[in-house]
């Protein structure tokens, strides 16, 4: 991997959902150095929110562990392209969906063509979000909160609903959480408290699903460099992202992505469910 210097992005802003291409500097989420070991070898992956940041790192190197994948994604239609491209370069099928995954109805149709174009499903990656920091809880609105939610937490429950209906024993559900989870923020109030409702619902549904052999498991990452935070972030706060941590910079998503390869690999973590992993850049938490 390319030697990481403690330096944050400059300013910028963009239309969300954002787009790689247009920040500066461009994200590392192609796992371009790293070498697959067939530890997912014939295995089939959906990823919500796969079009780019973390998880098109997620699906390059399952695609390298020898995966196919399908990406759910909203209207990135570029970097979706762009992903799949990354993915078939390494022999492996990729599926796009695009669609709203704040709608239920398009949550359990993500899974369906999942299954009928990869002919199964075996690992269930939650990963697609939604904020929009403000000053205090006055100016959150009734439609943001229940938006935020209904992307970031009931699509995880509808997805992992419909997809229980095809995995089996040795099937693993990997959950993006976030550090905001873990400890707050005071300015990301209703993306917060969905990261902590996914750490829950993590802990709840490991412990529901492990007589069935499905391992549920999630990655709480600190500051990451995706197209979210230029696209949601005023130009200011991008400007010093990830400074806070003790590294002094956020992760690009080549080096969170292995976290979900641990998780998804049997081979490396079949005595794992239940846990929540935290690459937060040498942050510290009571507890």
């Amino acid at each position: 991997m390319a030697e990481q210097s403690n330096s944050t992005p400059p300013e910028q802003s963009q239309p969300y959902p954002g787009r790689s291409g247009e920040m500066t500097p461009e994200p590392r989420d192609e796992m371009r150095d790293y070498v697959g070991r067939d530890l997912l070898a014939g295995r089939r992956a959906l990823i919500t929110g796969g079009d780019s940041g973390i998880g098109r790192a997620v699906a390059v190197a399952f695609a390298k562990e020898g995966a196919d994948v399908a990406i759910a994604y909203l209207t990135e239609h570029e970097d979706a392209n762009h992903t799949r491209k990354l993915v078939e370069q390494e022999g492996r099928r990729c599926v796009l969906i695009p669609g709203d995954l704040s709608d239920r109805d398009h949550c359990a149709s993500v899974v369906q063509q999942t299954v009928q174009e990869l002919g199964g499903l075996e690992i269930l990656v939650n990963n697609v979000a939604f904020q929009k920091p403000v000053e205090g809880l006055e100016e959150l609105s009734d439609d943001q909160w229940e938006y935020t939610f209904a992307v970031n937490i009931h699509s995880y429950f509808r997805v992992t609903k419909a997809a229980l209906a095809h995995l089996r024993e040795g099937g693993a559900i990997i959950n993006t959480s976030s550090i905001n989870g873990l400890r707050g923020n005071k300015t990301l109030l209703d993306y917060a408290a969905t990261k902590g409702a996914i750490n829950a619902f993590t802990y709840s549904m490991a412990q529901n699903l492990v007589d069935r052999g499905i391992r549920v498991n999630a990655v709480a990452p600190g500051p990451v460099w995706t197209p979210l935070i230029p696209a949601t972030f005023p130009e200011e706060k991008v400007g010093s992202f990830g400074k806070q941590v003790p590294m002094e910079r956020p992760a690009h998503p080549d080096e969170i992505a292995p976290s979900y390869v641990f998780f998804a690999a049997e081979r490396l973590s079949s005595y794992y469910t239940g846990e929540i992993l935290a690459p937060i850049g040498g942050e510290t938490l009571p507890g």
